[in-house]
């Protein structure tokens, strides 16, 4: 079993930059895939980023792509960070491990983040 814990949300402005982290109770370099989703308010959860066990592949979702990366760290940190921040990334923000196929076997409790205008 894999736990994930986020961190990093709040309450900020546009424009603003953030960075989200993701620790596993585990190791995960060189042995999990990871990935970034958000669910905005009503709206159905989407995928934002992933990055290869190993980190030398990463994948942002073109709605994001330029604002958007992913990283991680050599043993159980995945990051997300996030430039020019919009009302429209306002959501709540899941890191997810172990990806099959276009599924991930674990996931975080999620960590809120909410971007005023």
């Amino acid at each position: 079993q894999v736990r994930l814990k986020e961190s990093g949300g709040g309450f900020l402005q546009a424009g603003d930059s953030l960075s989200l982290s993701c620790v596993a109770s585990v190791r995960t370099f060189l042995i999990y895939d990871m990935g970034w989703f958000r669910q905005p308010p009503g709206k159905d959860r989407e995928f934002v980023a992933s990055i290869t066990k190993n980190g030398d592949g990463a994948d942002v979702a073109d709605s994001v792509k330029g604002r958007f990366s992913i990283s991680r760290d050599y043993v159980n940190t995945t990051y997300l960070e996030i430039h020019n921040l919009k009302p429209e990334d306002t959501a709540t923000y899941y890191c997810a491990a172990d990806r099959v196929g276009a599924r991930f076997n674990y996931w975080g409790q999620g960590a809120q983040v909410t971007v005023s205008s």
